[in-house]
């Protein structure tokens, strides 16, 4: 609980909009973008759009094992056989930042697709709280649900016509995490990009292993992409993660940014960084085209 804490902390980050006449600005975009009121302040000013123009994009319904578990697709429009990325949400779930990142990767070509992986758990952009984020829904989703549900969802794309012989995953914070597990866990990956996810912990039932313990053996490239200023990641435990790397033979790599925090890619949040941001999206692109997912 207290890395969910951690998580949480360096997600939100410290804010100038407190009161007044912008923070109620910033609370009428947050509740038409479905962030949850955890996330607030959201800075309206920097926040990206991106037209669905020449996409398909859509909210649908997978059922897996009885569950209805909504997923955004984004892909472009008229074709087949096109790339698939998984987009892993943060702890706040599949909001509009979310969404929008998955229409950014189907202007590139792809079938993008964002589960809600904490459906069974509950709804993050319905937590008006933190603690109870993480105390009823975060905490209580197991990495081995979270998975599964992958291991369906690419077998969903498939059948949509997605090529998921050139299949990436790529996830922000709780996302980053999930991103070098499931790595791990599906070898039929070809990459992985991790923004910012969180590298060690402690060992719980619902989460038994994290990215340190799966590193050495780890056969899929994984890019991992962290701040400098990252207080909820501290640089021991990257170096850490980087040694382990650097013992096995998955050709993964990690860049650091020295002068971002956490969050530097959301730029819903004040803590975004637009450099370090395209800078991180152009080296995401590249290594999917350089490890055979474009």
């Amino acid at each position: 609980m207290k890395d969910l804490v951690n998580d949480a902390s360096s997600l939100l980050g410290a804010s100038a909009y407190t009161d007044g006449p912008k923070r109620r600005d910033f609370l009428k975009v947050a509740a038409g973008a479905g962030f949850a009121a955890a996330a607030l302040p959201v800075a309206a000013q920097t926040m990206i759009q991106t037209d669905t123009d020449g996409l398909d994009a859509a909210d649908s319904i997978l059922v897996i094992n009885g569950q209805d578990v909504p997923v955004y697709r984004a892909q472009p429009r008229g074709k087949t056989d096109v790339p698939v990325i998984l987009v892993i949400s943060e702890i706040f779930g599949v909001h509009e930042h979310i969404k929008d990142v998955a229409r950014r990767f189907a202007k590139q070509g792809y079938m993008a697709i964002a589960p809600d992986l904490f459906v069974r758990q509950g709804d993050p952009t319905k937590v008006a709280n933190i603690a109870d984020l993480m105390k009823d829904i975060i905490s209580k989703t197991p990495d081995a649900q979270v998975m599964s549900d992958l291991d369906t969802v690419v077998a969903w794309a498939k059948q949509r016509g997605g090529n998921t012989e050139k299949l990436g995953i790529t996830g922000f914070c709780w996302g980053g995490r999930i991103t070098w597990l499931y790595a791990a866990h599906n070898l039929n990956v070809k990459a992985g990009v991790a923004w910012y996810g969180r590298l060690v912990g402690e060992a719980t039932p619902n989460s038994p292993k994290h990215p340190i313990d799966v590193a050495q053996n780890l056969k899929v490239p994984v890019l991992g992409l962290y701040g400098g200023k990252d207080t909820g990641i501290p640089l021991e435990s990257v170096e850490r993660m980087r040694a382990a790397l650097d013992k096995g033979n998955s050709r993964s790599s990690i860049h650091v940014y020295p002068n971002s925090g956490h969050a530097f890619h959301a730029d819903y949040r004040p803590s975004f960084n637009a450099a370090d941001a395209k800078d991180g999206w152009n080296r995401a692109l590249a290594w999917f085209r350089q490890h055979g997912v474009a």
